[in-house]
C-alpha cells in the first residue's frame, strides 16, 4: 500500500532494477520533514562512510543508503523500535527519503538481519571510533568505562540476573559496556550476556581495543625517558576499584582514575585549599580540595585527591596519573556524570534497551558463569548472616533500667540467655552453611551446568548495527546542539529545540535544473526558537551538502510569514 513506482518495483521482484533513483517530488506539509535538517551532521559523523567497505544487500527496491539514512531518522524522531514503523504512514516518510513509500517493517527487518551478518557491525563500527578518536583527539585521551544494565522481560530465554541500581532489583539482564569521551560522546560498546565484571572486560578487551586506537600515545622513547608517563587515562567507579589492577594498569602505562573504595577516616580541614577548578563544560566552579599520596593494598603509590563537600564530607578519588594538576583530576573524575546522563538520555528518548530482533544464539561451552549452587549456598550465608546481625542487636541493646528488683533481673537474665543461645545455633548453622559453599566452585563453564541452569544469549550481531546508527545519530545531534547553543539564551533547552525541529512539519521543493532541494521548515512554538532556526539554516547552508544519492544541494529555510504558500527556491 502506498506505492506508486510500480514499474520498478516490477523491475525489482524480478532481479532486473539493483535499487530504485532517489527522486524528490514537491510537497508541502510532509510529517516530520524537519529531520531533514540533521542530514549534513549525520554525513560528518559517518553515517554512510566506510558502509561499501563492509556492507552489502542483495538486488532489490531500496538502496543501502537508503536504509542507512532510514534508521537514522527514525532515531532522532524517536521511533525506539522498529515495529513504531507500522503506525507511521509509509509514503509521507518515503518523501523524506525520496522515495514513493519505505519499506514495510518485515523487509526493513530483513535488510537489517543481512546487514548484520558475519560480525560486519564490530568492524564498521571499529572504524567509525578510529575516525572519530582521529578526529578529536584531546577527547580520546581521557576514556570513561562503564556498564549498562539492559533488562531482558522475555520468554526466548532465562538470562543470569544482575543487580539493576535505577530499580533497585535484581533482574534477569545483560550488561553493555561503553567507552565515552568526558562529555558523553560515545566512541564504542561491548556486549556481554554473561557478565564477568568491569575489571575483567576492561582488561582482556576494552584495553587491548584502545591501545590500538587511541592517537597521539607517547612513544616508546618517551616513556622510556618519563618513567611516570602515561598513554592515556581511563576513569571508571568502584566496581572497577583494584589495587592490582592499579598496579597492572601502571604497568601497562595507562593512568586509571575511581573512587577510593576504603578512604578511611577524614582529612584535617586545615589541609584543604578551596580551588577554581574549570569543568569539561568550561563552566568554572570552587572546590576544596587536598591531596596525599597513597600506598593502595599494599601494591601501588597513588595519588589521593580529596573533595570537601558543603555538607562536611570527603570524596576520595585515587590517581595514577602523576603529571595533571589535582583540580583537573577532581574535574575529569566528577564529570564521569556525563556518561550516566548519557545512559539516562539515550534510554528515555532512543530506546537503548529495547529489542532489535528476537533470536538467541549458542553460548560457548568454554565460558565461565557463576555456579547456580554457590549463587544458592551464598543466598543462604547472606540471610543468615542478616539474622545474626539482628539478634546481635537485639542482645547488645538489652539492660536493666530504674530498680532492679529480683524479678526483673531473674526475667532479663533467661531472656538473654535465650537470645545467647539463639545466636550460638545460628553461627553455628552459618558455619555449616560456610563450609559447603567453600567446597563449592564458584564459577563453572556453560558445559557443566545444569540442564534446567543452561540458557542462550541474546543475538547481538543487528543490536550492535542498531546501537551504532543510535550512536551516529546523538553525536550528530549534539553537533548541532552546539551550533544552537550559539544563539539560544538557556543552553538546556538545545536538545528540546531540536526534537522540535525534527517532528515539525516541512515543504519539500526540488528544482532539478538548479540542482537544490528546499527544506523549508513551518514556524515553531515561539519567535526566539524561529531566530535560532533561521541562525542553523545558515550555518548548515555554508555547507553546501547534498542529499546520499542525488546531485540536489540541500537547502534549509524557514516559511515566510508574509507570504507561507510561495513555492519560489
Amino acid at each position: 500500500m502506498g506505492a506508486t513506482n510500480t514499474l520498478d518495483r516490477l523491475a525489482a521482484s524480478v532481479g532486473l532494477l539493483d535499487g530504485v533513483e532517489i527522486k524528490f517530488q514537491p510537497a508541502l506539509d510532509v510529517p516530520h520533514g524537519g529531520v531533514l535538517f540533521a542530514v549534513p551532521a549525520l554525513l560528518v559523523c559517518g553515517l554512510l562512510q566506510h558502509t561499501e567497505k563492509y556492507f552489502s544487500l542483495p538486488k532489490g527496491y531500496y538502496q543501502m543508503p537508503s536504509i542507512f539514512v532510514l534508521l537514522a531518522f527514525m532515531s532522532l524522531c524517536r521511533l525506539r523500535s522498529v515495529e513504531q514503523l507500522r503506525y507511521h504512514a509509509p509514503g509521507e516518510w518515503g518523501k523524506l527519503l525520496g522515495l514513493d513509500r519505505v519499506p514495510e517493517v518485515r523487509t526493513l527487518r530483513e535488510k537489517i538481519r543481512r546487514l548484520a551478518e558475519d560480525g560486519r557491525p564490530e568492524a564498521w563500527s571499529t572504524e567509525l571510533c578510529t575516525q572519530w578518536m582521529e578526529e578529536s583527539p584531546e577527547d580520546a585521551s581521557i576514556l570513561y568505562i562503564d556498564g549498562h544494565v539492559r533488562v531482558y522481560h522475555g520468554q526466548q530465554t532465562q538470562l543470569p540476573r544482575h543487580y539493576v541500581a535505577r530499580q533497585r532489583l535484581c533482574l534477569r539482564a545483560t550488561t553493555d559496556y561503553w567507552v565515552n569521551a568526558m562529555d558523553g560522546q560515545p566512541f564504542f560498546l561491548i556486549s556481554k550476556a554473561v557478565d564477568p565484571g568491569l575489571i575483567k572486560v576492561l582488561e582482556e578487551e576494552i584495553v587491548p581495543q584502545l591501545e590500538k586506537l587511541v592517537p597521539n600515545q607517547p612513544t616508546e622513547q618517551e616513556l622510556k625517558v618519563d618513567p611516570l608517563e602515561h598513554r592515556f587515562t581511563l576513569i571508571f567507579d568502584r566496581e572497577g576499584y583494584s589495587p592490582s589492577l592499579l598496579e597492572r594498569m601502571k604497568g601497562r602505562r595507562i593512568a586509571c582514575l575511581t573512587y577510593h573504595k576504603h578512604a578511611g577516616e577524614d582529612w584535617p580541614d586545615e589541609e584543604f585549599q578551596v580551588r577554581r577548578v574549570e569543568l569539561a563544560s568550561g563552566e568554572v566552579v570552587e572546590m576544596a580540595l587536598a591531596e596525599r599520596g597513597t600506598f593502595v593494598g599494599k601494591k601501588v603509590w597513588v595519588r589521593e585527591v580529596r573533595k570537601k563537600t558543603e555538607s562536611g564530607g570527603q570524596t576520595s578519588i585515587l590517581s595514577t596519573d602523576y603529571h595533571t594538576d589535582l583540580g583537573r583530576i577532581a574535574a575529569a573524575m566528577f564529570a564521569r556524570w556525563s556518561q550516566e546522563n548519557f545512559f539516562r538520555y539515550m534510554r528515555e528518548h532512543y530506546g537503548l534497551d529495547r529489542l532489535v530482533d528476537y533470536g538467541t544464539e549458542e553460548i560457548p561451552d568454554t565460558v565461565r558463569v557463576v555456579n547456580p549452587e554457590y549463587r544458592d549456598f551464598d543466598g543462604q550465608v547472606r540471610r543468615k548472616a542478616a539474622i545474626i546481625g539482628r539478634k546481635l542487636a537485639q542482645f547488645g541493646a538489652m539492660s536493666l533500667q530504674g530498680e532492679i528488683e529480683p524479678k526483673k533481673v531473674e526475667k532479663y537474665q533467661r531472656k538473654k540467655a535465650g537470645l545467647q543461645e539463639d545466636i550460638s545455633h545460628l553461627q553455628a548453622e552459618l558455619d555449616h552453611l560456610k563450609a559447603k559453599r567453600k567446597a563449592v566452585d564458584r564459577h563453572i563453564t556453560v558445559s557443566q551446568l545444569p540442564e534446567d541452569k543452561r540458557f542462550r544469549r541474546l543475538s547481538t550481531q543487528a543490536k550492535h548495527l542498531i546501537d551504532t546508527i543510535k550512536m551516529i545519530a546523538y553525536r550528530a545531534e549534539t553537533a548541532m546542539v552546539h551550533v544552537v547553543r550559539e544563539q539560544i539564551a538557556r543552553g538546556d533547552d538545545a536538545r528540546s529545540l531540536l526534537r522540535a525541529i525534527y517532528s515539525a512539519e516541512a515543504d519539500l521543493l526540488p528544482d532539478e535544473e538548479k540542482g537544490i532541494l528546499t527544506v523549508r521548515l513551518h514556524h515553531l512554538a515561539t519567535h526566539c526558537a524561529d531566530e535560532t532556526l533561521q541562525h542553523l539554516c545558515a550555518e548548515l547552508n555554508e555547507l553546501k551538502m547534498r542529499f546520499p544519492g542525488t546531485n540536489l544541494r540541500l537547502v534549509y529555510d524557514l516559511v515566510s510569514s508574509q507570504n507561507p504558500g510561495d513555492q519560489d527556491s
